[in-house]
């Protein structure tokens, strides 16, 4: 009877412990599964913060090179500008001074 018990105390404890190894084995899958999906979705954090910054770096370039043309234009258009004006204002500043010098010298 003594045999019999230990027997059935040993099936018991088995039947525990294999029932508590395929519970853990069970968490284990779930926890690699969940480990997966957690490193397909930082790849794809990763690769889209990656292609955003390229994409705001190319607009800035894009940005930076446009305002660069601007202002050259700018410069440019504005050198015209004041070399017309030097230009009129040497042609009206002449005569006059050519006017005072012959009437300066005529007294």
């Amino acid at each position: 009877v003594v045999v019999v018990a230990e027997v059935v105390e040993a099936v018991v404890v088995a039947v525990a412990v294999a029932v508590i190894v395929e519970r853990v084995v069970d968490e284990v899958v779930v926890v690699v599964a969940l480990v997966e999906v957690i490193e397909v979705v930082a790849v794809t954090v990763v690769t889209v913060v990656v292609m955003v910054s390229v994409v705001i770096v190319t607009v800035a370039v894009c940005v930076l090179v446009a305002v660069v043309v601007v202002v050259g234009v700018v410069l440019v258009l504005l050198k015209e500008v004041v070399l017309t004006v030097m230009v009129a204002v040497v042609e009206v500043a002449v005569p006059v001074v050519t006017v005072r010098l012959v009437v300066a010298v005529k007294l």
